[in-house]
């Protein structure tokens, strides 16, 4: 029988100039979180697709977890309403204990820092270093050039054809927890 999952960490966007569109899918992510009683770990951002993930698991009863780094805090980048937060002294401690407080991780659509979290949890599984599910939120089909692009790197040989297994892909929030809960009842061996 599968373990339950106790927390699943969420890469996302900050930026409040987003089509409600994203931002609708991550309040449903936070809701359905809070359903399942899995604790939201993520940035500890109060905007963008951070705040919305985080304020819909709050304001249905679930606990959200914040890795947040000093800086950040200093310059009143946290969401005051987190039920935890851990506060680091840097980017790199932030990720590692995001990836460690977690049994899965979920990108939703984001920027330059949703992108480098995306790359380095890819290269971590790539390097045996985690075997947790790794989901890509693909809403409106946002990462759709990307996944071309990935798709480049393998064909013409820069990465080997087995690391699209280092992640999946969902459409929606609900998917992506069926996706999990099927990878953790079934878990995968480290890519050789």
């Amino acid at each position: 029988m599968q373990k339950p999952i106790n927390a699943i960490t969420v890469y996302a966007a900050s930026s409040c100039k987003i089509d409600e569109t994203y931002i609708d899918a991550a309040r449903e992510l936070g809701r359905l979180l809070a359903k399942r009683s899995i604790t939201c770990v993520y940035g500890g951002g109060p905007n963008g697709l951070m705040g919305a993930v985080a304020d819909a698991a709050l304001d249905s009863g679930g606990q959200v977890c914040g890795v947040i780094p000093q800086f950040m805090i200093d310059r009143g980048w946290i969401n005051r309403r987190l039920t935890e937060t851990v506060v680091t002294e840097g980017m790199h401690e932030r990720k590692r204990i995001m990836a460690e407080r977690s049994d899965a991780l979920i990108a939703l659509p984001g920027g330059i820092g949703t992108l480098e979290e995306l790359f380095e949890a890819m290269a971590w599984r790539q390097l045996g270093l985690i075997t947790k599910p790794l989901v890509v939120i693909n809403t409106g089909g946002f990462y759709d050039s990307l996944f071309d692009l990935l798709q480049k790197i393998s064909d013409e040989n820069f990465m080997r054809h087995e690391n699209s297994e280092l992640f999946s892909v969902a459409k929606t929030p609900e998917e992506a927890l069926e996706i999990i809960d099927f990878q953790l009842a079934n878990p995968i061996k480290p890519l050789e």
